[in-house]
């Protein structure tokens, strides 16, 4: 019997499929045909591939443009596919090929040959080939990268409020640490608002702040003779800031709603030093609640990037440079090693001092994270839970980790009990 392996060049408005015999010696002998990027198309695609009983379908990762094909197939071909009594081991397979190694020769690129050369890389295992997680793991994924997307919104924010602020003479930066904590956002909302009294909106700064009311006030000094227009440009940030901050708050609403079944998996992660709650969910955003796909802590960190690359030649060993791997992992590993060996008595803190003098700061950091990435996958897959074992661990520290951790998951709408000790011990 056939067996058909189909490859698409993906493009924006259209789509150069193929379809071949691979079981066949000799040469390969293509039916080529075009089909649009529309849903009707994409139907029509999915019903020819069983038309042409095709088994196995892989696609080129171009931008976003592949997405509503993956999952046009997914819900129009596998289904149908699964369901034949003949359906061979493995048959019914999507694959997703980085389109760096399906480049051809310079100057001879079209679309038809480029999908042709998609099936032979494949047979010949010479595909690098992409994950791509379930419907339900994706959404959480489109949540949790809109999610940083606004983050990164709203520190752009923040250098544009500075900027607009120096160019108005007014040096409030100068003398609070967060411009958008709640006594600058006092101070701000009320000179946008129209107050040309720098006294009065110095009255405004919490108690706490180290800077002096005297301060204050010739910082904003020049709010007397403030022009108009640095008033309005400065309520229209001070909205925009609000909107980012609701949106903010909608995300992490919905990522909490979409994670209530695996909240037991981000309890445990976020119990990690130089994790969080935010962080947890990401982590699963990216690998998943199980981390199932991935069999050893290896192919994680392979995955991820956050392991040492080798470059061989005549036995020769030239870079250790880490793969490239999956860039929201990273970022979140590096953010958490940072973080992790600033933990007093943490076991993290103790390896980073060990390996600084040697590596430098970067490399122990990489190396952190590497710790960390296996630390991870042990924790999702085999379901334990962390255990600090570093030498200064006390019982003060470790209740407020664990209130903090609670006040975050409540926040976010989870729910969560604290359950006292037992008699032998001193009661929560």
């Amino acid at each position: 019997m056939a067996y058909r392996i189909a490859g698409i060049d993906v493009h924006k408005k259209m789509l150069a499929v193929v379809v071949s015999d691979v079981e066949v010696a000799g040469e390969y002998q293509f039916e080529r045909r075009r089909f649009g990027s529309s849903p009707e198309q994409l139907r029509s695609l999915a019903a020819w591939f069983a038309e042409r009983e095709v088994e196995e379908v892989v696609m080129e990762s171009t931008a976003q443009y592949w997405r509503p094909v993956w999952e046009a197939l997914e819900r129009y071909w596998q289904p149908h596919r699964r369901m034949r009594a003949d359906a061979r081991a493995g048959s019914s397979t999507l694959y997703l090929a980085q389109a760096q190694s399906n480049r051809g020769a310079r100057g001879r690129k079209k679309d038809f040959p480029d999908a042709e050369r998609l099936v032979k890389r494949l047979v010949a295992q010479e595909l690098i080939l992409s994950f791509v997680p379930d419907v339900e793991q994706r959404l959480w994924r489109t949540v949790m990268r809109r999610k940083y997307q606004v983050t990164c919104n709203r520190v752009q924010l923040q250098n544009r409020l500075e900027c607009l602020l120096e160019e108005a003479h007014i040096k409030l930066s100068s003398l609070v640490s967060d411009l958008l904590g709640a006594s600058a956002r006092r101070m701000l909302q009320a000179l946008a608002d129209g107050e040309t009294n720098a006294a009065a909106l110095a009255e405004l700064a919490s108690r706490r702040l180290r800077a002096t009311p005297e301060q204050l006030a010739d910082a904003l000094g020049a709010c007397a003779d403030l022009h108009p227009v640095y008033r309005r440009l400065l309520k229209l940030t001070l909205d925009e800031l609000r909107v980012m901050e609701d949106h903010m708050a909608q995300l992490e609403h919905e990522m909490a709603h979409l994670l209530s079944a695996h909240q037991t998996a981000v309890q445990r992660l976020a119990e990690v030093p130089g994790l969080g709650v935010d962080s947890a969910q990401q982590i699963i955003a990216e690998v998943g609640a199980g981390a199932a796909t991935f069999p050893s802590a290896k192919n994680l960190a392979s995955w991820v990037g956050a392991c040492p690359g080798d470059e061989e030649s005549a036995e020769v060993n030239y870079s250790h440079r880490s793969p490239k791997g999956n860039r929201q992992m990273r970022r979140v590993l590096n953010q958490a090693a940072n973080a992790a060996v600033k933990t007093k008595g943490s076991i993290f803190e103790l390896v980073y001092r060990r390996l600084v003098p040697r590596l430098g700061h970067a490399q122990a950091i990489g190396a952190i994270a590497h710790r960390l990435c296996r630390l991870i996958w042990k924790i999702l897959h085999q379901g334990v839970s962390y255990e600090e074992r570093g030498p200064a661990v006390t019982k003060h520290r470790a209740q407020r980790r664990a209130a903090k951790m609670i006040r975050e998951l409540r926040s976010l709408g989870y729910r969560v009990e604290q359950i006292c000790a037992p008699a032998s011990s001193p009661a929560c």
